[in-house]
């Protein structure tokens, strides 16, 4: 099913809709203000192992990214980080980067892998953050790629449904994406280092 929804004016009623599919182990395609994403309730673990599944990816090898409303619940899933570390991502959250911290024991097991990571996402989207902030929980990220040999990601919600209709529980339009990916910034260790190039400029 596709849902369209407004940054500007979200529907509480397809919100709910949206949220109670998620609750229910459910699996939807969302808007970021990066690329398209597939996710589910963290909390699903198999939700987690289904997307795994579709995407071809193992859950073991593979760096994961949570959605979250803001920090707020930074200390729910991620071990004490230093205050310069704070500062740093709250200069630059919400916004298109990923935030590798050490993970705590509240972060399902099948997440951490062997590096004992959590890669945290604050994008500057209304529609997945307000999904995020109704459900209570983050929401798992991996971004859709393209199947075209040229182009990386689907900007087109449209194309998306063709692609993945029949596969996840649900697709939200939230206009056309970026083809874009977030800029990594690891912080789980002493010297912060950029691991990945993206999208936006970390303001230091």
């Amino acid at each position: 099913m596709l849902i369209k929804l407004y940054e500007e004016n979200i529907d509480q009623r397809k919100l709910n809709y949206i949220v109670d599919t998620l609750k229910n182990g459910g699996i939807i395609i969302y808007p970021t203000d990066t690329v398209y994403s597939m996710g589910c309730d963290i909390m699903h673990q198999k939700a987690v192992e289904k997307i795994a599944k579709l995407k071809g990816l193992q859950i073991e090898k593979t760096r994961f990214s949570f959605i979250c409303h803001d920090l707020s619940h930074l200390s729910d899933y991620a071990r004490p980080i230093p205050n310069p570390v704070f500062k740093l991502m709250k200069r630059n959250l919400p916004g298109p980067f990923t935030f590798i911290l050490e993970a705590n024991s509240n972060v399902p097991r099948y997440f951490k892998g062997k590096k004992k990571t959590i890669g945290i996402r604050v994008p500057d989207n209304a529609i997945i953050r307000e999904i995020v902030r109704e459900l209570g929980n983050p929401i798992f990220a991996s971004s859709i790629h393209d199947t075209d040999e040229i182009l990386a990601y689907t900007t087109d919600p449209e194309l998306i449904h063709e692609e993945w209709g029949g596969k996840v529980d649900l697709i939200i339009d939230g206009g056309f994406g970026g083809n874009e990916v977030s800029t990594i910034v690891d912080c789980s260790c002493e010297e912060v280092e950029i691991l990945r190039e993206g999208k936006g400029e970390l303001i230091w």
